[in-house]
């Protein structure tokens, strides 16, 4: 099993595709409830996911993600399969590990390491765009934390995601100034720095960031990407699960 740690010192992974059961596209570390993958097969990955952190796999809790901006406080862990409708998470309650289901948007993780208090975000553009960032930050103020770090995990990277004016013009109409991380590129085209944007967001809002730079996208034997998979015009793919815990 392979994954990436940034600097926090609370326990955390952002897991690649490797060291999993599941086969064929899924192969092999799919840890996504909501695709065609066998069910088995799923819920055995996030076991042995679940067990780096020491922790029992009804206790590694996920979300329904729908690329808002919905924060749950998380202060009993829920039936797997049962998330709440959200894409962040928040707790401060010790053995519960917060999974972020990617497979191309950010995943980002949040500790206030003196208070013990984490948080788990899953960061598309609209998402971050529409302040799940600046929201999972609040909702762990909320709950004392003072002093917050984030790292900003494997993702697409700029050279690797080409938009249109329909994600730019959004942007750009929040704030102006947001066009330092658009690079051009083929006409009516334009090369998005999403890690980049999401650190910017955190920073903005007294949070002190971190980016791991790894390209989901291009680095296909360590990750499952949904713009890869769309460029080829492929079926179905897997997620790969990022996690922190108390």
């Amino acid at each position: 099993m392979k994954y990436f740690r940034g600097e926090l010192s609370t326990p955390h992974g952002f897991f690649t595709r490797q060291g999993g059961v599941s086969t064929g596209p899924y192969a092999s570390l799919n840890c996504s409830l909501s695709g065609a993958d066998d069910p088995a097969n799923v819920r055995r990955n996030r076991a042995l996911v679940a067990a780096q952190f020491n922790t029992q796999p009804e206790h590694l809790l996920g979300l329904r993600q729908v690329h808002g901006a919905a924060v749950a406080t998380v202060t009993a862990p829920w039936a797997v399969g049962d998330g709440p409708a959200a894409d962040a998470m928040v707790t401060a309650l010790p053995g519960l590990a917060l999974g972020i289901i990617t497979a191309d948007c950010a995943p980002v993780l949040f500790a206030d390491e003196a208070s013990g208090i984490v948080g788990a975000a899953h960061a598309g553009w609209r998402g971050a765009l529409g302040g799940v960032l600046e929201a999972t930050a609040d909702a762990m103020r909320a709950l004392g934390a003072q002093t917050i770090r984030a790292v900003v995990g494997p993702c697409i990277q700029q050279s690797s995601y080409e938009v249109s004016a329909d994600l730019r013009d959004p942007v750009l109409a929040r704030d102006p100034a947001d066009a330092r991380f658009f690079a051009p590129g083929r006409p009516e085209r334009w090369q998005f720095d999403l890690p980049a944007y999401c650190a910017a967001r955190l920073a903005a809002n007294g949070v002190i960031p971190e980016i791991l730079s790894m390209d989901t996208c291009a680095e296909e034997q360590n990750f499952f990407s949904h713009r890869r998979r769309t460029l080829r015009g492929e079926g179905a793919i897997g997620h790969q699960i990022s996690v922190i815990c108390i």
